[in-house]
């Protein structure tokens, strides 16, 4: 899992992007989800929140790159004070087949 940026700002936007293997011989269909973890927020989060997925196809042994884009209206929830949005601080985004196999990484929205 790679990120372009270790931080996402409030206006701006966050690009992930992980690989993906069919190290089989038959085509087939596979479905890359994104979750996301808050780490602290004024409310209790949920442990992993989707908030994205693709479906991809891939020939026998063929490769691709997936990638998702995140930005504050991804994060936001009702904070502590009963509005709708993303509070800064640390979160961990997680991306896999399922959410059982996850491969993750940390960004800070500052």
């Amino acid at each position: 899992l790679e990120l372009a940026s270790e931080t996402l700002s409030m206006d701006g936007e966050l690009t992930l992007s992980v690989e993906l293997s069919n190290s089989g011989e038959r085509s087939g269909t596979e479905v890359v989800q994104l979750y996301v973890r808050d780490l602290v927020g004024s409310v209790t989060r949920p442990v992993l929140e989707l908030k994205g997925f693709q479906r991809v196809e891939l020939g026998p042994s063929e490769s691709q790159k997936v990638e998702f884009t995140l930005d504050v209206d991804d994060l936001a929830f009702h904070t502590g004070n009963g509005r709708w949005e993303a509070e800064p601080g640390a979160f961990d985004v997680f991306v896999g087949t399922s959410s059982a196999e996850l491969q993750s990484a940390r960004f800070t929205l500052e």
